[in-house]
């Protein structure tokens, strides 16, 4: 039987932090948190749980979940981040892993909990994460945003049955503040791969977000809940476009 580092980063997250917890309490056998300073009561829980608290400035997502896998006691890990927990069925699967890690990695599908309401379509879901890994096989890679572990090339990946539970946003107001947070984050993503901003998809790239969540992913089924998010991601999609554009534009203006 391997042994498994449960690893959260955190960041003032004493609102979600124990529900991620409680719920690996059956399958850590290590959890490491590795804070960016936070002035709640973050540390508290974690201490609760047993565990190690450790302190690290921000200074982007990729080589902050890097440093926190290169503290963990063990190769095999769990990677969550603090509004996630592991559903039931999802803790079996990983369990039965434990007697038999036979792949590199392994995938989960991400359900999220949208102010209290399941969501299905959208897009949203199945979120198809590598949360499972053994670190030597792999690392963290990505810009500012959109972080994902990567294994070497010829790594094995397999699917776990069950689901990751994402606890995502209390309200609307919570989605707003976060998307103009990530599409700040997202424009200058793709400003530093030099990706470009023309009008067509200024203009065009929300009409084609909102029909393709809200239709061709069906987030018509998911009621007031899907057309809110079909409505914000659309907005989120002009929004970067928008950001990227007038990156361009002050680069051109100091240059």
């Amino acid at each position: 039987m391997v042994k498994f580092s449960v690893v959260v980063i955190t960041l003032n997250e004493e609102k979600n932090l124990a529900r991620c917890l409680e719920s690996v309490a059956d399958i850590a056998d290590d959890i490491v948190i590795a804070d960016s300073y936070s002035t709640d009561k973050t540390e508290e829980i974690a201490k609760l749980f047993g565990a190690r608290f450790i302190q690290r400035k921000f200074d982007g997502y990729v080589k902050q979940k890097n440093f926190a896998d290169a503290q963990a006691k063990f190769d095999h890990i769990l990677s969550l981040d603090a509004d996630e927990a592991v559903s039931d069925k999802l803790k079996k699967s990983i369990l039965g892993v434990k007697n038999n890690f036979i792949a590199d990695g392994y995938k989960m599908n991400r359900l999220t909990n949208y102010a209290g309401k399941w969501v299905h379509h959208c897009g949203w879901y199945p979120d198809r994460k590598m949360r499972l890994f053994d670190r030597r096989k792999g690392k963290w890679e990505g810009l500012i945003i959109h972080e994902e572990f990567k294994l070497a090339e010829g790594g094995r990946l397999k699917h776990l049955n069950g689901d990751l539970f994402h606890y995502s946003f209390n309200s609307v107001d919570d989605h707003k503040r976060q998307s103009g947070k990530f599409t700040t984050l997202g424009a200058e993503a793709d400003f530093q791969k030099g990706k470009k901003a023309p009008l067509y998809k200024i203009w065009l790239g929300p009409v084609f977000k909102f029909f393709q969540s809200y239709f061709i992913q069906l987030g018509f089924l998911d009621g007031k809940t899907g057309f809110t998010i079909c409505r914000l991601s659309a907005y989120a999609t002009y929004s970067k476009y928008n950001k990227l554009s007038q990156l361009y534009k002050s680069k051109h203006e100091a240059g």
